[in-house]
């Protein structure tokens, strides 16, 4: 195996994974719906997802739209009271069939929460049919994972979704350095904003 050309397959398929997502009109929905919360964001998602949905509330966090992620395994051993009416559920699953991720979302029906976002591939998956939005992600993702198994081209298009909801929701609302450093003070993210303000 030629190491370097392998490692450049893999980026060139992730990238292509990427650059195949269909922006449609749910997409912006999705981000009004969004704006539009009058109570916080919660995101969940299980195994790989999962790590996805956290980091995209950390994100959405830090650039002026309060959210959390709920473990979907928890969800059912009591989490689930740490939503009220006014949320709004964003749920990873690239099959949408994920167990753990259905009971949370029927839960959260018998709850009243009905605002889902739901981002999968499946055409053919329950999360769909538990959703008011859904994001495609494409349904013909292809892993470079020698196995075809292991996710690292659908996460990744999992992360640019994310990514491009929480930067548009914080470019729509005025979203300045000010305000990101008094919720990022901290490191190097936060020495620079804290330069910026100083500078005027």
């Amino acid at each position: 195996m030629n190491i370097k050309q392998n490692m450049t397959a893999i980026i060139e398929k992730e990238a292509a994974a990427i650059q195949s997502i269909n922006v449609t009109d749910a997409f912006e929905e999705a981000v009004n719906k969004l704006l539009q919360c009058k109570g916080r964001v919660v995101t969940t998602g299980i195994g790989k997802a999962g790590y996805i949905a956290n980091k995209f509330a950390s994100t959405l966090s830090s650039t002026g739209t309060p959210a959390f992620f709920i473990h979907p395994a928890e969800a059912g051993h009591g989490d689930m009271g740490m939503l009220d009416s006014g949320d709004l559920i964003v749920a990873f699953s690239t099959s949408g069939k994920s167990n753990e991720v259905i009971e949370m979302l029927q839960i959260a029906h018998q709850l009243g929460i009905d605002s889902i976002i739901g981002v999968t591939s499946h055409v053919d998956s329950p999360l769909r049919d538990l959703s008011q939005i859904i994001l495609d992600m494409g349904p013909d993702i292809e892993e470079p994972c020698p196995l075809k198994i292991t996710p690292s081209a659908t996460i990744a298009v999992m992360l640019a979704i994310s990514d491009a909801l929480a930067l548009t929701l914080m470019a729509l609302k005025g979203f300045t350095t000010v305000d990101y450093g008094m919720r990022h003070h901290k490191g190097y993210l936060g020495s620079i904003t804290r330069a910026k303000k100083r500078d005027g």
